[in-house]
């Protein structure tokens, strides 16, 4: 009766440890992105790796003072790093116009107005996009990351 005791304690033991482990993985990972960015502050798609896989990590800072609820802000800086990341997988199609407009002026110089329009479009979903982290900037900016595991690469 007695092994079969201390073998439960040491099952449960073992189980959390590993619990444990996996929670302070993700605590240094997390760490090691913020100093990341604040020692190189960036925005967009980057891939990384840590010792066990690679990560996808869509990073964009958003204005507080434009959103009224913390809601409306999480939502917004949800949408925003599927759309980086689907563009990341998916490409982009993007097109420019360029139109130059001169004016003659009644004492001979001339204006010139140029207006550029660039449009983009992207098609595509991203799925199990979860959100890392966030935090404030030192200029009141909120940073999020969010985070997708990258399947491994199969090779023949």
């Amino acid at each position: 009766m007695k092994k079969i005791i201390l073998g439960s304690i040491l099952l449960f033991v073992a189980l959390g440890i590993h619990a444990q482990s996996y929670s302070s993985d993700k605590v240094s990972f997390t760490n090691f992105l913020v100093r990341m960015y604040n020692n190189a502050p960036f925005e967009g798609v980057r891939a990384v790796d840590d010792y066990d896989h690679a990560y996808l990590i869509s990073v964009l800072a958003l204005d507080k003072a434009k959103y009224k609820t913390e809601s409306a802000l999480n939502r917004v800086a949800s949408v925003k790093a599927m759309a980086q990341a689907s563009r990341y997988f998916n490409g982009s199609n993007i097109t420019q116009d360029m139109i130059i407009r001169t004016s003659e002026k009644s004492n001979g110089s001339t204006d010139t107005e140029i207006i550029e329009n660039i449009r983009e479009n992207s098609v595509g979903y991203v799925k199990a996009l979860e959100q890392l982290t966030n935090f404030t900037r030192e200029d009141g900016m909120q940073v999020f990351i969010y985070i997708k595991q990258l399947d491994a690469l199969k090779c023949d």
